[in-house]
C-alpha cells in the first residue's frame, strides 16, 4: 500500500512520516519544497502544488490513502479562502485519482467558532464533496516539540513569571499527546476499523488554559506562574503581548489566540480512537524526546531559537594535516580549561555559576564514550569527527557543545553551543551573553585549529 501526506513538511506531517516509514510504509511525501520534505528509507519526494488539481491527481494515481494536513493560516488574513481553494483541488485531484480514503485532521469546537476554527471543520466538508469517504480527526492542543499551540505553551509559561490575561485562560482545553495523535492517524486509515465521518481526540485530561500554563510549569521545574485576569483585554489585543514574547509566526499565533474563545474538549460518546498519555507525561516526553534529538540534531540546527532552544555556531576553515590533529585534539577533552580557548572566560562562567548554586568541577574521561563525564558535561554523541557534550547543571538551562569536522575539498571545525533556556532568568542569561558568544566562539574555534595544528605537526615530527 503507498500512502501520501500532503503537508508532509509541516509539524503532524513530519512525525507521520517517520511513524509510516519506520513501519515499512511506501510514502509519498508532498510540499511544494523538496528539501523541507521529511527523508526515509520508503519516503519518496513528490514536489507539487496542492493548488495544481491537474498534477496532484497524477502524482495520486495508484495512491489508496491519502493524508490532508495542509492549511493556510500562515497567508494572512484571507486564509479562508486559500483553504477552501486547496481543499477542493485536493479533493477533485484525490477523486480523478480513484484514491479510497482521505485523512484529514482539523480542529475541535462548536457553537460559535472562531474564523480558524470554522475553516478547519470547512475545510473537511469540503474534502467529502466529490465522494471520496474522509475521515475528519478533530483535535486540540498537540502536546510536542514543534507543534505551535505547545510552542506558545512553553515560550509564554518559560517567559512570563507574570501574566496579565483576558478571560481566555479559562476556557477548557483537551490536549493530545504526540504519540496518541500520530496513532489516532495511522488507525484512522484502517477501513475495517474507523468509519468514514468526523471523529473527536483528546487526551484523557480536560483543564482550563492556565491550568494548562501551571502544569507546564511544575513539570519543568520553574515556579507557579502569578496569572492577573483582566476582562476587558480581548483576544485580539492580547495577541500583541504575545508576539513580544514569541517567536512564533504572528499570523498564525494571532489565529490560535483568537480560537481561545472557544472550548475545544471531546463530545463523542464512543469513538474507536484512545489516547491514555496524561498531558503531565506528555510534556515531560516531548521535554525528554528533545533533549535526545539534541544529541545529533545540534550539529545541523540552524542559528536562532528553534523550539525553545537557542543556537549559535561557527565555523573555521583548516588544511588536511590540521584535521588530522582536531581529531585527535576531540579526545583530548577535559580536566583542563584551556581545551575550551579563552580559558578565563571559563573561570569567569565558573564564578558566575557559584553565584546561583551551581558546582562546576573539573574531570578528564578514562575514555571518550557516550556516558562519560567531561569536567561538568556529560557526552551526549561521539565518533571520530565530532563531539557533543551536554550539561543539565547550568542554573540557566540545559546546555549542549558540539565539535565537528567537515570532510571536503576544505575541511572545516564546526563548533555549536546551544542552551534550552528555563525561566525568565534563561532566557535573560542568554540575551546577555549573546554578544560575548558571537566573540568568544570565534576565538574558541581558531584556538581548537591551533591547537589541531600543533598536534598535526607534532605527529609529522614524531613519524619523522
Amino acid at each position: 500500500m503507498t500512502v501520501a501526506v500532503a503537508g508532509a513538511s509541516g509539524y503532524v506531517g513530519h512525525k507521520l512520516v517517520e511513524s509510516l516509514d519506520a513501519d515499512g510504509v511506501d510514502v509519498l511525501a508532498l510540499g511544494r519544497d523538496s528539501a523541507k520534505l521529511p527523508d526515509g528509507d520508503h519516503v519518496r519526494h513528490c514536489p507539487v502544488d496542492v493548488g495544481d488539481t491537474a498534477a496532484l491527481a497524477e502524482v495520486l494515481a495508484g495512491v489508496e490513502t491519502a493524508y490532508y494536513l495542509v492549511h493556510a493560516m500562515a497567508g494572512g488574513s484571507d486564509f479562508e479562502e486559500k483553504d477552501r481553494a486547496l481543499a477542493r483541488s485536493f479533493a477533485d485531484a484525490a477523486a480523478a485519482a480513484g484514491v479510497r480514503r482521505i485523512v484529514y485532521l482539523g480542529g475541535l469546537g462548536a457553537d460559535e467558532l472562531s474564523p480558524h476554527l470554522a475553516s478547519r471543520q470547512e475545510v473537511g466538508m469540503l474534502l467529502a464533496e466529490t465522494g471520496v469517504p474522509v475521515v475528519e480527526l478533530r483535535a486540540a492542543v498537540i502536546i510536542g516539540s514543534g507543534s505551535i499551540s505547545f510552542e506558545m505553551l512553553r515560550y509564554l509559561t518559560e517567559r512570563l513569571p507574570v501574566m496579565v490575561c483576558p478571560k481566555w485562560v479559562a476556557t477548557t482545553v483537551q490536549p493530545i499527546a504526540e504519540s496518541d495523535l500520530v496513532a489516532s492517524l495511522r488507525l484512522a486509515a484502517d477501513q475495517e476499523r474507523v468509519g468514514a465521518g468526523v471523529h473527536e481526540v483528546g487526551g484523557p485530561d480536560v483543564l482550563t488554559y492556565e491550568e494548562l500554563m501551571q502544569l507546564y510549569a511544575k513539570v519543568r521545574g520553574l515556579p507557579r506562574r502569578r496569572i492577573v485576569r483582566v476582562p476587558f483585554l480581548s483576544p485580539g489585543l492580547s495577541s500583541y503581548w504575545v508576539h513580544l514574547v514569541t517567536p512564533v509566526d504572528k499570523a498564525v499565533s494571532s489565529s490560535l489566540i483568537d480560537s481561545l474563545r472557544n472550548d475545544v474538549v471531546v463530545t463523542q460518546v464512543e469513538s474507536p480512537f484512545t489516547a491514555r498519555v496524561s498531558v503531565a507525561e506528555a510534556i515531560e516526553r516531548t521535554l525528554d524526546d528533545q533533549r535526545e534529538r539534541m544529541a545529533t540534531a545540534v550539529l545541523d540546527t540552524d542559528n536562532g531559537v528553534h523550539d525553545g532552544v537557542f543556537t549559535l555556531s561557527t565555523a573555521v576553515d583548516m588544511d588536511p594535516a590540521e584535521a588530522r590533529g582536531a581529531r585527535l585534539d576531540l579526545s583530548r577533552c577535559g580536566g583542563n580549561l584551556h581545551w575550551y580557548g579563552w580559558a578565563w572566560a571559563w573561570v569567569l562562567r565558573i564564578w558566575l555559576g557559584k553565584l546561583f548554586g551551581e558546582e562546576l568541577v573539573l574531570r578528564k574521561p578514562d575514555e571518550v564514550v557516550v556516558g562519560a563525564a567531561v569536567d561538568w558535561w556529560t557526552i551526549a554523541s561521539t565518533d571520530e569527527h565530532h563531539i557533543v557534550l551536554y550539561t543539565d547543571k547550568w542554573f540557566c538551562g540545559e546546555a549542549w557543545l558540539g565539535y565537528r569536522i567537515d570532510t571536503g575539498t576544505t575541511p572545516r571545525l564546526r563548533q555549536v553551543g546551544a542552551l534550552r533556556s528555563r525561566g525568565l532568568l534563561g532566557w535573560a542569561y542568554w540575551r546577555a551573553v549573546y554578544p560575548i558568544h558571537l566573540v568568544v566562539f570565534r576565538v574558541m574555534a581558531r584556538k581548537q585549529t591551533r591547537r589541531a595544528h600543533a598536534l598535526a605537526r607534532a605527529g609529522r615530527d614524531k613519524a619523522a
